[in-house]
Protein backbone atom coordinates (compact mmCIF):
# COMPACT_ATOMS: atom_id res chain seq x y z
CA UNK A 1 0.00 0.00 0.00
CA UNK A 2 1.40 3.46 -1.10
CA UNK A 3 1.56 6.51 1.52
CA UNK A 4 -0.84 9.35 1.93
CA UNK A 5 1.17 11.84 -1.10
CA UNK A 6 2.87 14.62 -0.12
CA UNK A 7 1.32 18.20 -0.42
CA UNK A 8 2.86 18.64 -3.57
CA UNK A 9 0.65 16.08 -5.01
CA UNK A 10 -3.22 15.68 -5.67
CA UNK A 11 -2.89 12.49 -6.39
CA UNK A 12 -0.81 9.20 -6.78
CA UNK A 13 0.85 9.40 -9.66
CA UNK A 14 0.63 8.14 -12.69
CA UNK A 15 3.48 6.17 -13.16
CA UNK A 16 4.49 3.97 -16.36
CA UNK A 17 7.00 1.54 -16.28
CA UNK A 18 10.56 0.60 -18.98
CA UNK A 19 12.54 -1.65 -18.75
CA UNK A 20 15.59 -1.66 -21.12
CA UNK A 21 16.37 -4.81 -22.43
CA UNK A 22 18.28 -4.08 -25.66
CA UNK A 23 21.98 -5.06 -24.91
CA UNK A 24 24.12 -7.54 -26.74
CA UNK A 25 25.24 -8.95 -23.33
CA UNK A 26 29.13 -9.56 -24.51
CA UNK A 27 30.42 -10.39 -21.60
CA UNK A 28 28.15 -13.00 -21.22
CA UNK A 29 29.15 -14.47 -24.40
CA UNK A 30 26.70 -12.11 -26.50
CA UNK A 31 23.43 -13.53 -25.03
CA UNK A 32 20.71 -11.56 -23.81
CA UNK A 33 21.39 -11.65 -19.97
CA UNK A 34 17.64 -10.82 -19.55
CA UNK A 35 16.49 -14.59 -20.20
CA UNK A 36 18.83 -15.93 -17.55
CA UNK A 37 16.77 -17.77 -15.20
CA UNK A 38 16.09 -17.55 -12.10
CA UNK A 39 13.89 -20.58 -10.44
CA UNK A 40 12.78 -21.84 -13.45
CA UNK A 41 11.52 -18.20 -15.13
CA UNK A 42 13.36 -15.74 -17.09
CA UNK A 43 14.64 -12.33 -14.92
CA UNK A 44 12.66 -10.20 -18.06
CA UNK A 45 9.46 -12.38 -16.68
CA UNK A 46 9.88 -11.42 -13.22
CA UNK A 47 10.44 -8.04 -13.56
CA UNK A 48 7.36 -7.99 -15.85
CA UNK A 49 5.25 -9.62 -13.36
CA UNK A 50 6.57 -7.72 -10.13
CA UNK A 51 5.50 -4.08 -12.53
CA UNK A 52 2.46 -5.14 -12.48
CA UNK A 53 1.81 -6.58 -9.50
CA UNK A 54 2.83 -3.01 -8.11
CA UNK A 55 0.12 -1.27 -10.43
CA UNK A 56 2.81 0.45 -12.63
CA UNK A 57 1.08 1.35 -16.40
CA UNK A 58 2.45 1.36 -19.72
CA UNK A 59 4.78 -1.36 -19.40
CA UNK A 60 7.30 -1.13 -22.12
CA UNK A 61 9.81 -2.98 -22.87
CA UNK A 62 13.07 -1.62 -24.68
CA UNK A 63 15.00 -3.80 -27.35
CA UNK A 64 17.79 -3.80 -29.38
CA UNK A 65 20.06 -6.64 -29.66
CA UNK A 66 18.26 -10.71 -29.57
CA UNK A 67 15.14 -8.73 -29.87
CA UNK A 68 13.47 -11.46 -31.96
CA UNK A 69 14.59 -14.65 -28.91
CA UNK A 70 13.17 -12.13 -26.42
CA UNK A 71 9.64 -11.71 -27.62
CA UNK A 72 9.23 -15.28 -27.70
CA UNK A 73 9.37 -15.03 -23.87
CA UNK A 74 5.72 -15.67 -22.69
CA UNK A 75 5.90 -12.84 -20.56
CA UNK A 76 5.54 -9.99 -23.43
CA UNK A 77 2.96 -12.60 -25.39
CA UNK A 78 0.81 -12.73 -22.17
CA UNK A 79 1.32 -10.10 -19.15
CA UNK A 80 0.11 -6.83 -21.35
CA UNK A 81 3.60 -5.63 -22.36
CA UNK A 82 4.66 -3.51 -25.19
CA UNK A 83 8.06 -3.55 -27.24
CA UNK A 84 10.08 -0.91 -28.60
CA UNK A 85 12.95 -2.55 -30.53
CA UNK A 86 15.72 0.39 -30.44
CA UNK A 87 17.34 0.35 -34.23
CA UNK A 88 20.72 1.41 -33.16
CA UNK A 89 21.01 -0.46 -29.91
CA UNK A 90 25.12 -0.37 -30.44
CA UNK A 91 24.54 3.14 -29.65
CA UNK A 92 24.15 2.93 -26.22
CA UNK A 93 21.87 2.95 -23.22
CA UNK A 94 21.10 6.49 -23.70
CA UNK A 95 19.26 5.45 -27.49
CA UNK A 96 17.65 2.84 -25.92
CA UNK A 97 15.85 5.03 -22.75
CA UNK A 98 15.49 7.83 -25.39
CA UNK A 99 13.51 5.65 -27.63
CA UNK A 100 11.21 3.94 -25.01
CA UNK A 101 11.00 8.00 -23.84
CA UNK A 102 9.22 8.39 -27.19
CA UNK A 103 7.09 5.56 -27.15
CA UNK A 104 5.60 6.09 -24.07
CA UNK A 105 1.52 7.59 -23.99
CA UNK A 106 1.93 11.23 -23.14
CA UNK A 107 0.01 11.29 -19.93
CA UNK A 108 1.84 9.77 -17.54
CA UNK A 109 2.97 11.48 -14.38
CA UNK A 110 6.18 9.94 -13.67
CA UNK A 111 8.14 6.89 -15.21
CA UNK A 112 9.92 4.17 -13.58
CA UNK A 113 12.55 2.96 -15.79
CA UNK A 114 14.15 -0.51 -14.81
CA UNK A 115 17.19 -2.29 -15.88
CA UNK A 116 16.74 -6.46 -17.33
CA UNK A 117 19.34 -7.78 -15.79
CA UNK A 118 19.04 -6.80 -11.83
CA UNK A 119 17.70 -10.51 -10.49
CA UNK A 120 16.42 -9.41 -7.33
CA UNK A 121 14.42 -6.52 -8.14
CA UNK A 122 10.82 -7.65 -7.23
CA UNK A 123 7.47 -6.06 -6.32
CA UNK A 124 8.79 -5.19 -3.25
CA UNK A 125 11.23 -3.58 -4.48
CA UNK A 126 9.40 -1.24 -7.01
CA UNK A 127 6.44 -0.74 -4.27
CA UNK A 128 9.40 0.98 -1.75
CA UNK A 129 10.58 2.85 -4.40
CA UNK A 130 7.22 4.32 -5.41
CA UNK A 131 7.21 5.74 -2.00
CA UNK A 132 9.93 7.01 -2.06
CA UNK A 133 8.55 9.14 -5.33
CA UNK A 134 5.40 9.50 -3.73
CA UNK A 135 6.70 10.97 -0.54
CA UNK A 136 9.81 12.99 -2.27
CA UNK A 137 10.67 16.34 -0.86
CA UNK A 138 9.40 19.11 -2.56
CA UNK A 139 10.81 20.11 -5.73
CA UNK A 140 11.81 16.93 -6.55
CA UNK A 141 12.04 15.69 -10.27
CA UNK A 142 14.07 12.27 -9.73
CA UNK A 143 14.71 9.97 -7.59
CA UNK A 144 17.52 7.64 -6.99
CA UNK A 145 18.28 4.77 -4.36
CA UNK A 146 22.16 5.24 -3.09
CA UNK A 147 22.89 2.25 -1.26
CA UNK A 148 26.05 2.92 1.16
CA UNK A 149 26.19 6.58 -1.10
CA UNK A 150 26.87 4.96 -4.38
CA UNK A 151 23.67 4.93 -6.60
CA UNK A 152 21.41 2.05 -7.64
CA UNK A 153 18.68 1.45 -10.22
CA UNK A 154 15.27 1.33 -10.69
CA UNK A 155 14.62 5.47 -11.18
CA UNK A 156 11.81 7.16 -11.48
CA UNK A 157 11.47 10.55 -12.99
CA UNK A 158 8.88 13.10 -13.67
CA UNK A 159 7.22 13.87 -17.20
CA UNK A 160 8.78 16.89 -16.97
CA UNK A 161 12.17 15.49 -17.17
CA UNK A 162 10.58 13.43 -20.01
CA UNK A 163 9.95 16.30 -21.96
CA UNK A 164 13.45 17.71 -20.84
CA UNK A 165 15.65 14.71 -21.86
CA UNK A 166 13.72 14.16 -25.24
CA UNK A 167 13.95 18.27 -26.03
CA UNK A 168 17.88 17.85 -25.37
CA UNK A 169 20.42 16.10 -28.08
CA UNK A 170 20.59 12.54 -28.82
CA UNK A 171 23.34 12.16 -25.78
CA UNK A 172 21.11 13.50 -23.32
CA UNK A 173 19.62 10.85 -21.15
CA UNK A 174 18.71 10.55 -17.63
CA UNK A 175 22.21 10.08 -15.89
CA UNK A 176 23.26 13.46 -17.90
CA UNK A 177 20.23 15.10 -16.31
CA UNK A 178 20.93 14.62 -12.86
CA UNK A 179 24.14 16.16 -13.56
CA UNK A 180 22.87 19.05 -14.72
CA UNK A 181 20.10 19.04 -12.49
CA UNK A 182 21.80 18.21 -8.96
CA UNK A 183 19.22 20.12 -6.42
CA UNK A 184 16.16 18.47 -8.52
CA UNK A 185 17.48 14.85 -7.77
CA UNK A 186 16.82 12.92 -4.85
CA UNK A 187 19.00 10.32 -3.31
CA UNK A 188 16.94 8.14 -1.19
CA UNK A 189 19.38 6.31 0.91
CA UNK A 190 18.22 2.89 1.47
CA UNK A 191 20.17 -0.30 3.04
CA UNK A 192 18.35 -2.38 0.53
CA UNK A 193 21.36 -4.12 -1.73
CA UNK A 194 19.19 -5.23 -3.96
CA UNK A 195 19.18 -1.94 -5.99
CA UNK A 196 22.75 -2.59 -6.57
CA UNK A 197 22.80 -5.91 -7.68
CA UNK A 198 23.26 -6.37 -11.83
CA UNK A 199 24.84 -9.25 -13.81
CA UNK A 200 27.05 -7.91 -16.71
CA UNK A 201 29.42 -10.97 -16.48
CA UNK A 202 30.11 -14.71 -15.80
CA UNK A 203 32.13 -13.01 -12.11
CA UNK A 204 28.49 -11.24 -11.52
CA UNK A 205 27.22 -14.50 -11.08
CA UNK A 206 29.62 -16.31 -8.61
CA UNK A 207 29.27 -12.88 -6.59
CA UNK A 208 25.03 -13.67 -6.72
CA UNK A 209 25.48 -16.96 -5.14
CA UNK A 210 28.06 -15.95 -3.02
CA UNK A 211 25.50 -12.75 -1.79
CA UNK A 212 21.98 -14.19 -2.27
CA UNK A 213 22.14 -18.12 -2.27
CA UNK A 214 20.67 -17.67 -6.22
CA UNK A 215 22.08 -19.44 -8.83
CA UNK A 216 21.01 -17.98 -12.53
CA UNK A 217 20.69 -20.12 -15.37
CA UNK A 218 20.99 -20.32 -18.95
CA UNK A 219 17.52 -22.08 -20.92
CA UNK A 220 18.47 -24.90 -22.48
CA UNK A 221 19.04 -22.89 -26.26
CA UNK A 222 21.44 -20.53 -24.46
CA UNK A 223 23.46 -23.48 -22.97
CA UNK A 224 27.47 -23.00 -24.70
Amino acid sequence: MLPTPTSQDAALPRMGAMVLAAGAGRRMGHRPKCLLQLNGRSLIDRQLEAVFQAGLVSVLVVLGHHAERIQQEAALQHRGARWVVNPDPDAGHVSSLRAGLLALPPDLDAVMVLLADQPMIDVTAIQALMNAYATRPEGMQMVQPTVQNLPGNPVVFSSAVVSQILAGDVQMGARQWQQLHPEKTYRWKTPDARYRLDVDNEQDLQNLKTLTGHSLLWPSDLIR
